[in-house]
């Protein structure tokens, strides 16, 4: 093993101190291209469409920071465009554009590109979770040497993490995104899976989400509630 792809001269061209090209661990980060008035629209109702902005990108630094060393192959799933110049270095992360008219779909497109790939264990995550380290995604990978799933529980019903060695295609249908059953109706499709279940974590949505942590303070200065 450790032999990289001779016909892929960009991946070549990549260092592999951290992306290493025998891996079959994979991760894929679902991020929104960060504009100013687009994304975190229900944390900008409260704070303003500025400092919602800059939370978003003060989150996504946070998670190229956690996610840069992991021992594992990284690619980041693009919302509206794949941008090559950003924070997003390439030689440590591929980078493609999310397919699929809703969440479930582009989600169930990047799992089955990724097992289509020969990868054996798959995680995806998105880019905005403060709560979220380098640990627990390694503390995932190494759950799914025991099980099948992964799930990382978020308080609002949803989940931060998912991750799975089969591709199960329930997971990603009949789901109303974005809402508190997301969680509960995924952990009814792995009812007869061996699932394991991390540490529920704190998303970021609200404002009531951020209000007390002190990271974000430098964030909302301006909000006299």
């Amino acid at each position: 093993m450790g032999i990289l792809q001779n016909n892929k001269t960009e991946k070549d061209e990549k260092t592999i101190d951290f992306t290493l090209a025998n891996s079959n661990n994979l991760l894929l980060i679902f991020t929104r291209n960060p504009e100013l008035g687009k994304g975190k629209r229900r944390l900008a109702a409260t704070i303003g469409d500025q400092a919602a902005f800059d939370i978003y990108k003060f989150l996504l630094d946070h998670t190229v920071a956690i996610t840069k060393n992991l021992y594992a192959e990284k690619r980041v799933y693009y919302s509206e465009e794949i941008w090559e110049n950003d924070i997003w270095d390439n030689h440590i992360f591929d980078k493609k554009l999310q397919v699929g008219d809703d969440l479930g779909i582009r989600m169930a497109n990047a799992f089955q590109e990724g097992f289509q790939n020969e990868y054996q264990k798959i995680i995806i995550i998105g880019s905005d979770m403060l709560d979220l380290s380098l640990e627990d995604i390694e503390n995932a990978f190494k759950a799914l040497e025991k099980n099948d799933f992964v799930v990382g529980p978020a308080e609002d019903g949803g989940y931060y993490l998912l991750g799975m060695k089969k591709f199960l295609p329930a997971l990603f249908q009949n789901k109303t995104w974005g809402t508190e059953t997301v969680l509960k109706d995924t952990l009814n499709n792995l009812e007869h899976e061996s699932v394991a279940l991390l540490e529920t974590k704190n998303d970021v949505d609200y404002y009531e989400d951020i209000k007390d942590i002190d990271a974000f303070k430098p964030f909302l200065k301006h909000i006299k509630l």
